[in-house]
C-alpha cells in the first residue's frame, strides 16, 4: 500500500522537527536576558523562564535612598529582560515551525484564525499578570 505523497512528506517533516527537540530545548534553555534600567543603575538578568537570576545594584543609587524609585528601576529591568528572553524562546521555536506555518502566522493574525496563540500567553511575564491583577482590582 503506497502513501499519498502529500502526506509522506507530511511524515518526513513531522520526524525531522521531532529529530530537533532536543536540539531546540538545549538552545531555548541556554538563553537569557538582561536589561538595564535607564540610568544603567540597576541590571537584571533573568533565565530562559523569565525567573530573576541576577540581580546587579550599583552601589551610588543608595548615595540618596529612594525605595520607590529603586523598586521601579528594578521591576522595570526585570520586565524588560523577560521580555526579551521570551522573544529569543519564541523565535528558537518558529524555526522549528514548518515555513508555511510560519508564513501563515506572519501573514495572519492569529485572532482572524480563530485560534488563541497560547504559547504568548504563556510567556507573558509574572509582572504583566500582575500589574493586569492589579488594574482589575
Amino acid at each position: 500500500m503506497s502513501v499519498n505523497p502529500v502526506y509522506q512528506g507530511l511524515l518526513e517533516q513531522l520526524q525531522r522537527t521531532a529529530d530537533r527537540v532536543p536540539e531546540t530545548q538545549r538552545r531555548m534553555m541556554n538563553q537569557l536576558g538582561v536589561a538595564w534600567s535607564p540610568d544603567r543603575m540597576v541590571k537584571a538578568v533573568v533565565g530562559p523562564r523569565g525567573q530573576l537570576v541576577d540581580l546587579v545594584i550599583d552601589p551610588r543609587v543608595f548615595r540618596q535612598p529612594n525605595a520607590a524609585a529603586l523598586t521601579s528601576m528594578i521591576l522595570q529591568a526585570s520586565r524588560d529582560a523577560a521580555d526579551q528572553v521570551a522573544r529569543r524562546v519564541d523565535e528558537i521555536l518558529q524555526e522549528q515551525l514548518p515555513p508555511e506555518l510560519t508564513e501563515l502566522r506572519a501573514r495572519q493574525p492569529r485572532e482572524d484564525l480563530g485560534l488563541e496563540d497560547h504559547f504568548a500567553d504563556l510567556m507573558r511575564s509574572d509582572a504583566q499578570r500582575y500589574e493586569e491583577r492589579e488594574e482589575r482590582s
